[in-house]
Order: structure tokens, then sequence, then C-alpha cells
């Protein structure tokens, strides 16, 4: 039986490259500003569509509080059998440089064995993933089914957060598959673990009234830019590693490792360039706070003049292990930046979004039974990892429904470079994983009965 099943996943391979080329296309980037909001409404209808057709009762779209549109459906269980959930997000972030594309980033492209395209990973490819596995098993599906497809996880303003708690009978299931992450490489089959969590902040320092001229004032007159680079300078000790007052920043990680010289070419570290902070690499990943400058407005070096840069701003983002609280991570960093203003500048620290660290309880049935069936497919025990990323609606599951099991695991892996220009996927990790998802149906229904 899991041959056959193979074999159908096998030859719905071309279908799913069809659809993922259709989705690629819908440039569902959840930020107005740049692209048409209609186009995330147009991924939403397609994503409804597909599940209905896919087996799918009741699939319809539902607003939720910062206007996206999510998509919901169902399907009810056999007599007995558990119920499982289907999360997937259809935004994407924006293509960000185009002329970095080798290819247009809203077009599928293959090139040397992978899939390229904005979304193609994260996470449209585990759209593809979810509806292949369901066609494979086409009406023997074992457990009840729920699914849920947000439209703004990337622009993180926590629609789908706040939408899950008022409506929470309507998503209840007792297992999660959170479909946003992915294997530790092609062909490692994984289960992630940790998210670190997030607090962002944006700081801006004044020190004069207006820009002035650097020949007649400059030496005494105290310059905003200059300020702003010693206080996020600050963050960092002398080995690169993120030092904030009254944080933990020493923390070990005590699962799987990650190997140096194999993080040196997933992240693109160039030759001759030492990685940052000590202790091993996923010790720095996912149990210690990291601290990223994400932007900075300040005059460009084209076009700029010889002034005194009167303010400046930058836009600091604080990723969080398990065990630290954000908003205490927050107001953390806001008391370090305004500690380390020198010469009595002005600081204002406004705080943007935070986000929850997550950790995943391992050790019920669902997890038993997804072990099986990545042992099937892929022939080894599947791994347990940290992801640096932040799902903020993990914990509101958590919290939401803390009798389930909530899975992480998806067809992203190192290579595709989500977030990042030439995304790709891996079709082998889209056919392995919906084998996986299909098979993991049918163990849990078997061992939840038991």
């Amino acid at each position: 039986m899991t041959d056959e099943l193979a074999r159908r996943i096998a030859e719905l391979m071309p279908r799913a490259k069809a659809d993922l080329a259709e989705l690629v296309a819908i440039p569902s980037v959840a930020d107005a500003r740049q692209y048409p909001p209609e186009k995330c409404r147009e991924a939403a209808e397609w994503v409804a569509a597909a599940f209905a057709d896919a087996g799918l009762h009741d699939v319809h779209l539902e607003e939720t509080p910062d206007g996206s549109h999510a998509v919901i459906g169902h399907r009810p269980p056999p007599p007995g059998a558990p119920t499982v959930l289907l999360y997937c997000h259809y935004d994407v972030q924006p293509p960000l440089d185009d002329a970095a594309w080798t290819s247009p980033p809203f077009e599928l492209t293959e090139r040397d064995g992978r899939w390229y395209g904005r979304g193609t990973a994260d996470c449209k490819g585990n759209i593809v993933m979810h509806l292949t596995a369901l066609r494979a098993l086409g009406e023997d599906i074992p457990v009840g089914l729920k699914l849920v497809s947000e439209g703004s996880e990337e622009q993180g303003t926590g629609g789908l957060e706040a939408y899950v708690p008022p409506h929470a009978g309507e998503l209840h299931a007792d297992a999660l598959l959170v479909c946003d992450t992915g294997n530790a490489a092609v062909g490692m089959p994984t289960a992630t673990t940790s998210l670190r969590g997030l607090a962002n902040v944006v700081v801006t320092v004044s020190a004069l009234h207006g820009d002035m001229h650097s020949g007649m004032f400059g030496g005494p007159a105290p310059d905003a830019l200059a300020a702003l680079i010693r206080m996020l300078d600050s963050l960092r000790g002398p080995d690169g590693g993120t030092r904030i007052d009254g944080l933990d920043c020493d923390g070990a990680w005590s699962g799987v490792g990650y190997d140096e010289e194999q993080f040196r070419q997933d992240s693109g570290v160039l030759d001759g360039v030492r990685l940052t902070g000590s202790g091993s690499v996923a010790d720095r990943l996912w149990a210690r706070p990291a601290v990223t400058v994400l932007g900075i407005d300040c005059p460009p070096v084209v076009g700029s003049a010889a002034a005194i840069p009167a303010t400046a701003r930058a836009r600091v983002s604080l990723r969080i292990p398990p065990g630290t609280e954000a908003h205490t991570a927050q107001e953390a960093l806001i008391a370090h930046l305004k500690a380390a203003a020198p010469w009595g500048v002005r600081v204002e620290v406004q705080p943007e979004s935070t986000g929850s660290p997550f950790r995943a309880a391992t050790g019920g049935p669902a997890y038993g039974a997804l072990d099986k069936a990545m042992q099937e497919v892929y022939g080894k025990p599947m791994a347990f990892l940290g992801q640096g990323g932040s799902i903020p609606l993990c914990n509101v599951f958590a919290q939401t429904y803390p009798e389930a099991e909530i899975i992480l695991m998806g067809v992203e892996e190192p290579r595709c470079l989500i977030h990042a220009p030439n995304e790709s996927v891996d079709p082998g990790e889209i056919e392995h994983m919906a084998n996986v998802e299909a098979l993991f149906l049918r163990h849990y229904a078997n061992s939840a009965g038991t």
C-alpha cells in the first residue's frame, strides 16, 4: 500500500508543478503599498477552489481582524477517528531586488533540478504538498480534516492569531500540522520543535534642530548618525555575539547540532569572513538572543551633502529563544539602547511587534506516527531541530488547544533561500513530504485509536 501511495504521488507531480506555477504567478504580497491587495484575494480564492476540489467541505474565506482573508474548510472524521488541522499561508514576501533574480520572481522556472520563484517554498510549496497528499489519498482519508490558510503571515499583523481564539471550535483538532518549515537538508526528515520569538523596535536619535554644514560646525556639533552607530554597536560583544543588558545571552542547545561548514554554505558567508559569537552554531541559532539591524534611515551616499545629520533612525530586530518572555526582552532592548546613547542625544524608542518563542511537546501519538511515516519515505529516523524564525501563531494554537499536538514540518530547507532573491524548492521534497503527510494521516488514525 505504501508503494502504491508513492506511485500515485509521483504521477501527481506534473499537476503539482502546474499548480505551483499558477500560484507563484499571483503576486500575493501582503503589502498594499507595493502590490494591489486584490492579488491576495485572488490567491485566497485559488486556494479555496483547490482544496474544495481535493475533497474538503464548505471551503470559504473568512475576514480576519487585520483585514486579510483566511481560507477555512473541513472534512468530517470517520467514526472514532481523530481530526488533523492543516495549516499553510498563501501570502509571500516581496521579491526585493528584481535585478538580483536570475529568472522572473513571479514566474515558475525550472533550473538545475529546482523550481524557482517567490513563494515556491514559503509557503506555496507547502500548499501544493497538502493538495498532493490529499489527492493521492482520494476518498480514503482516514481522519477528520480542518484547513486554515492565512493571508498575512509575512506582514506579521496577527490577523489569524486574533481570529483563532474566538473561533476555537471551528478550528479544533487533535493534531495540528503547521507546514511553514521544513527539513534540515534535502533528504533529512525533520520536525521543528523550537522557534525563536521576536521583539522589534524603531530607535530615533536627534542631536540638532536641523542638518548643519560639516565644515562650519563639524567637530563639536554632535552627529546623530554617529551616535546611533555607537548605540547599535553596543548590542554586540567583541566577538560579534549579541550582548544586551538584562538578557541571558549564553544559552546552550541540547538537540541535534548544525555543522559549521554546512551553515557557512547554507547562509552564504563569504570566504575568510568569521561567524559571529561563540559556542556552537546551534547554540547561537536556537538557544540565544540574536540582534539584527534591519534598516537605517540616514542620508544616502549618492546625493549626500556636506552636512552633519541632525537625526537618524534604525529598525532593530531581536530574536529570542524559548524561556525568554517577548515583552521582557523588548523592554531590555529599549533600556539598553537608551543607556548606550552618547553625548546626551535625545532618544526615542518605539516598540513594534513582539512574538513569543515556542517549544513543542514531542511525546504523543502524532509524533510517533510522523516518525514512522518519515522513516518509510526517507529511510532514516526523524530529527528534531530548532528554527531561528518566529511563528507567533504556534503559541496561539498552544494556548487555545492545550491538549493538541503541534507539528512543524514542510518542504523548506536551507537551499530554498526563503525571503531572499532566487527562492526555490526541490520538487523531490514536495513529492516526499506529500508522501510523508499522506502516510502520517493513515498512521495517526491507527495510533490515536489504540
